[in-house]
């Protein structure tokens, strides 16, 4: 760990119709942050775009862009001037034909530490990801460790991240965990079907918290979500309506900081300490029993 304890900041916001006024609009609430005193600032899963997988247009793939490019390439740029960590969800074309969901991680000096590829594509009504994503690749390495899962040592700290529909899996938090991350960052665009939010609308936040929360107390990290908020149409269908409520939990599961369902800043101090008291308190990596978890490379055992 570079220092004991590091300030992080999330960016919960919306879109503009324009991506030029969209990216100028995230450049000042990083500047905000960042005066705030954010030293690793986190954006919104696709920030830049509107969440276009509510339908199945191929123009849609217009939107993605490679890495590096124009707005990685601003944001590098920015990093460096502000001298925070960045974690930048985008759309990514790697070649023709193949586009990821992904997140660029630049360092506080504006270097590209990487980039992490969402593993898990949900395939749902108006969350049509597999249309438009490939998923990360899960190469196993030498040491047996799953590639397509990373952390990053920047100059605050050691982070991991996984992108919104990853944050239901504890395989993902915990071999993320396992790799040394101290922080769990989840960009996230997760939202309500205006049909489904009157019965359902509150449970289903919780349900999204609470998962996080448990990856949180399960691994003895810290895990930060920053969602998306507003409403956004698509031709054909409701829209969707997206619940913000982004949050910041410590290794015990507490929230330390959140927001609600309009566009804010989020700001906790994370110290690292709670790590490894957490840890001391609870030793679950120590009880592990990694001699007998084969069976959970099967896709049912019934």
């Amino acid at each position: 760990m570079s220092q004991s304890s590091i300030v992080v900041g999330l960016v919960q916001d919306g879109v503009a119709t324009d991506p030029t006024k969209t990216l100028a609009a995230t450049i000042a609430r990083v500047r905000e942050a960042a005066k705030l005193g954010a030293q690793v600032v986190c954006l919104k899963e696709l920030f830049n775009a509107p969440y276009f997988c509510k339908a199945l247009r191929q123009e849609y793939f217009n939107f993605a862009e490679p890495i590096p490019g124009p707005t990685t390439e601003a944001l590098r740029a920015l990093a460096s001037e502000l001298e925070v960590v960045l974690i930048v969800p985008i759309y990514e074309r790697q070649a023709p034909g193949v586009y990821r969901n992904s997140a660029v991680v630049i360092d506080a000096d504006g270097r590209t530490l990487g980039t992490y590829r969402k593993m898990h594509i949900p395939h749902d009504p108006l969350y049509e990801e597999k249309y438009y994503f490939a998923p990360g690749d899960a190469v196993t390495e030498g040491d047996g460790t799953a590639s397509g899962f990373k952390v990053w040592k920047t100059r605050y700290g050691t982070i991991g991240v996984l992108i919104c529909w990853d944050q239901w899996y504890p395989e993902a938090a915990h071999i993320t965990a396992l790799l040394g991350a101290d922080i769990l960052f989840y960009p996230t665009a997760i939202g309500w079907h205006p049909a489904e939010k009157a019965e359902w609308g509150d449970a289903q936040v919780d349900a999204w918290r609470t998962a996080q929360r448990a990856h949180a107390i399960a691994n003895g990290v810290f895990v930060a979500a920053v969602n998306r908020v507003g409403f956004e149409p698509e031709p054909g269908t409701d829209g969707l309506e997206f619940f913000g409520n982004s949050f910041v939990a410590d290794p015990y599961g507490r929230v330390i900081a959140d927001s609600g369902t309009n566009p804010d800043i989020v700001i906790a101090t994370c110290d690292f300490g709670l790590v490894e008291s957490a840890r001391r308190n609870w030793p679950f990596l120590r009880d592990r029993r990694v001699d007998a978890y084969g069976p959970i490379l099967n896709r049912w055992i019934g």
